[in-house]
């Protein structure tokens, strides 16, 4: 199995504080990861290097066959999709949501208004239309909820056909309607052969699509546990996690909720 993203004993530290300490950690083409931890247990800072948009202090990390440290960062991100909040705000609030989806086949962010390929046009309707938002094509993205910001910005992610894939959250801040139709299309991009290895991170069990396949647990910037999602996310390992004993259940469907043992 080839691998698209390898940590080898990489750390990051700001001060005197490790951000994230000693990870190893590997996706292969084809796995579908969700990273679990607390705040401030390092997911994030772990997602922007993964992005190749920061550097470990210490260790090795392989993005696509290629070593952070020893590469045009500039040449490899247009390989990587990624959605963060960080990146919502580089977008222009008046931009037309095709425009802003279209543009990220220039790899960056700040060719907006020009004329581009009918190929970029075509692929961003395909999206447009598998992302749910295709009745808001000439709206402009301040205009839009959270959630069709959401879909907008992981439409706008896949419009190069990455061959990574990383989701900071993108379920954060919706209703539960919109997390339920976010779900279920990740749920379709999940189970689809074609798609790139993806990895998101995610505050609750309840936002984990069916079809993900491994998960990483993270606390103190440390890994608590790794590997297969079934084998993994145990009411034990959310406990070393959270800090917090759970009662954990899971559907037929792949679903997963976690309640506080002995809640009332």
């Amino acid at each position: 199995m080839t691998s698209v993203l390898e940590f080898s004993q990489v750390t990051v530290t700001r001060g005197a504080q490790n951000l994230i300490h000693n990870i190893n950690w590997t996706v292969n083409d084809g796995e579908r990861w969700v990273i679990l931890g607390p705040n401030g247990a390092g997911k994030s800072t772990l997602l922007s290097i993964a992005g190749a948009r920061l550097h470990p202090t210490r260790g090795t990390v392989d993005i696509l066959d290629e070593i952070l440290g020893a590469v045009d960062v500039f040449e490899l991100r247009p390989r990587i999709g990624l959605t963060s909040a960080a990146i919502a705000h580089t977008i222009p609030e008046h931009e037309k949501v095709q425009d802003v989806i279209v543009t990220a086949a220039y790899g960056i962010s700040g060719r907006w208004n020009e004329e581009y390929d009918g190929f970029d046009t075509e692929r961003a309707n395909e999206l447009l239309v598998a992302w749910g938002i295709q009745d808001l094509a000439q709206r402009t993205f301040g205009s839009l909820s959270d959630g069709e910001k959401k879909r907008t910005l992981i439409a706008r992610a896949l419009m190069t056909d990455p061959e990574l894939l990383l989701l900071d959250e993108p379920a954060a801040g919706m209703d539960i309607a919109g997390r339920e139709d976010l779900v279920t299309r990740l749920t379709d991009l999940a189970q689809d052969p074609t798609a790139p290895a993806t990895v998101l991170i995610s505050h609750h069990l309840e936002e984990i699509p069916p079809g993900f396949t491994h998960a990483l647990l993270l606390r103190n910037g440390e890994v608590v546990a790794s590997g297969p999602i079934a084998e993994t996310i145990t009411a034990e390992n959310l406990e070393k996690t959270y800090g917090m004993a759970f009662d954990l259940s899971s559907t037929p469907h792949g679903r997963f909720t976690a309640f506080a043992r002995n809640a009332q």
